[in-house]
């Protein structure tokens, strides 16, 4: 998942974190410096559902606004990772890694 905080409150006019902060905070949400900084900056760690309503209230968005899907950085299982190199255009595929079936660590090699 993508966070899109800081385009949904640019679609609203809100452009600094502190405005944000503080109607949320009218909203009855009250996020400390540290918390809205990680919300606005970056992916925020842990997110309660009743914040989240109170964003999509402040901003007049839908959750899906906020929260952008991204199913192609999904691994199935038993699929392999393919990296592509950006710089050469080359698919690199990891190597693969004996594992014992104990849990136990092989040698080094």
């Amino acid at each position: 998942m993508k966070w899109n905080l800081r385009l949904a409150a640019a679609n609203k006019g809100i452009w600094k974190a502190s405005e944000l902060q503080r109607s949320l905070a009218e909203h009855g949400l009250v996020i400390s410096a540290g918390k809205m900084s990680g919300l606005w900056s970056g992916q925020p760690v842990s997110l309660k559902l009743e914040d989240l309503d109170v964003i999509c209230v402040v901003l007049g968005c839908e959750i899906g606004d906020l929260l952008i899907p991204e199913p192609e950085k999904v691994r199935r299982p038993g699929q392999q990772a393919v990296v592509q190199e950006a710089t050469t255009g080359s698919l690199v595929v990891p190597a693969v890694v004996p594992k014992r079936r104990d849990g136990r660590s092989l040698p080094p090699m």
